[in-house]
């Protein structure tokens, strides 16, 4: 793995060339790392498309012992969805509700799809091990593992460096930007040429000067204080999630599979016939055919005979090992299989059952802390993100036990809590109630004023009155 150290050092040379070469070299021992290959088979069987089983082949062995593809027997191959199901649970259960934070204001800098970008790079983060965010300017933009080559800093271990690389056929271009800490440097390669760079370096943040009187234009590039690209990791273990759990899914979907195949090749009648051995397979598959367009097959010797046979394949066997093994994977996973929980169950069975993905949820949280505080200092900001997680209650018993309480608590305390309630909408449903509490008040005002402003009769004149209606 190359450093950012050696990258400065084949930079101090000035050579382009050497910068190209020195780029190539790093692509390449990317995409043969063993993370990489890691992130790349998890990216299949996150699209279902499982590598163990996709690649399955069933082989027969003649009389010697010689391997060959059995052309024959079924080989059905059924992928689960499992792992995405898992992965979309751990990522939504934190960040379904997207992230808020103790200033309100802080949210609207980072631009309106923030949530949206920080779902998407949190997500890959899971499936590959690690994604990059790229604050750029007014906006975050994701960096998925497989087109992403950091390069991390050999003594402090931070990231100082990268290059990004893609192309979207084997017959293009290949685009490539190098990211430095003073800005970024495109380069191409065409097909079967040396790569060049497209377009020099220039700084992260693109300012634009003019005047009303001359109309002229200055465009000026700065930078930020700090690398513009921030990783972000899976788990403490900076590992994707397919380590340690594939084991488990192949054998899901093996056994799955197999069992679909048993059921193919029994799936028909088979007759024994006796007594027939001159007739050759010519002969044979004639007679199949006869039989199963007529449903009857007469024989002319006394000593043959004609006898079907089915076969019972074993079920229960395998359904308790596809219930057990399926089990193995959420527990090992961290993950909640919504159909262990009852329709009337109680907040307490829910809370004991969602423990290990509350477990699981605190270790990746973690990480994405991280990452947004450091996002906030590259702009000079100090905050820190508040998450509400996405889970199932018993939401009549949870409002019930929060509104016992609501006189000890402020409104604001109060919304938060309430399980259909999104912390989104607590600011807004506070200022509408601090509205209408005003306009209550305003009306209320309004009526006292008139009250002490009506004329009053003094007591004589009351008393007339009061005589002329008893007259």
């Amino acid at each position: 793995m190359l450093s950012y150290q050696d990258f400065l050092k084949v930079k101090e040379t000035n050579d382009i060339n050497r910068i190209c070469d020195f780029i190539t070299t790093a692509i390449n021992q990317h995409i043969s790392s063993p993370m990489y290959k890691v992130a790349e088979d998890a990216t299949l069987y996150d699209k279902q498309q499982n590598s163990t089983i996709m690649n399955y082949t069933r082989y027969i062995y003649n009389s010697v012992g010689i391997k060959n593809i059995d052309p024959i027997s079924s080989n059905n191959k059924m992928c689960s969805n499992i792992y995405h199901r898992l992965n979309t649970q751990r990522c939504l259960y934190s960040l379904g509700n997207g992230v808020s934070f103790t200033n309100d204001k802080v949210k609207a800098l980072l631009g309106k799809n923030f949530d949206n970008a920080l779902k998407d790079g949190a997500y890959k983060s899971l499936i590959q091990g690690l994604s990059f965010g790229f604050w750029d300017f007014d906006k975050l933009t994701v960096f998925s593992f497989l087109e992403f080559v950091p390069l991390w800093d050999e003594e402090t271990s931070d990231l100082r460096g990268g290059i990004r690389f893609w192309r979207i056929d084997d017959k293009k271009p290949l685009f490539i930007r190098l990211f430095e800490e003073d800005g970024v440097t495109k380069f191409i390669q065409e097909n079967g040429e040396k790569m060049k760079i497209q377009e020099p370096k220039k700084g992260f943040i693109k300012i634009v000067k003019s005047t009303d009187e001359t109309g002229i234009e200055g465009i000026e590039f700065k930078n930020y204080k700090n690398f513009p690209i921030i990783p972000l990791w899976a788990n403490s273990l900076h590992q994707s999630t397919l380590v340690g759990t594939k084991g488990l899914i192949d054998a899901y979907d093996l056994v799955r599979s197999g069992y679909a195949n048993d059921l193919e090749d029994c799936a028909e009648i088979y007759w024994i016939v006796n007594n027939a051995s001159g007739m050759d397979s010519t002969d044979l598959a004639r007679f199949r055919s006869k039989l199963k367009l007529n449903h009857v097959a007469t024989v002319d010797d006394e000593n043959s005979s004609v006898v079907p046979y089915t076969q019972d394949i074993p079920t229960t066997a395998r359904i308790q090992f596809l219930d057990l093994i399926k089990q193995s994977i959420y527990e090992d996973f961290g993950g909640l299989d919504v159909h262990t929980i009852q329709a009337s169950s109680t907040n307490d069975h829910i809370e004991a059952a969602y423990q290990p993905l509350d477990e699981e949820a605190d270790d990746f949280e973690l990480q994405i802390i991280k990452f947004i505080h450091n996002l906030l200092a590259l702009l000079d900001i100090e905050d820190d993100p508040i998450f509400k997680r996405n889970r199932i209650s018993n939401q009549k018993e949870q409002t019930e036990m929060i509104l016992s309480a609501a006189e000890y608590l402020d409104d604001e305390t109060v919304l938060t809590k309430l399980p259909f309630i999104s912390v989104d909408e607590v600011t807004e449903i506070l200022k509408k109630k601090d509205k209408q509490d005003e306009l209550k008040f305003n009306s209320e005002t309004d009526t006292n004023d008139l009250n002490t402003n009506k004329p009053e009769i003094d007591d004589q004149n009351a008393a007339e009155e009061e005589g002329k209606i008893n007259g």
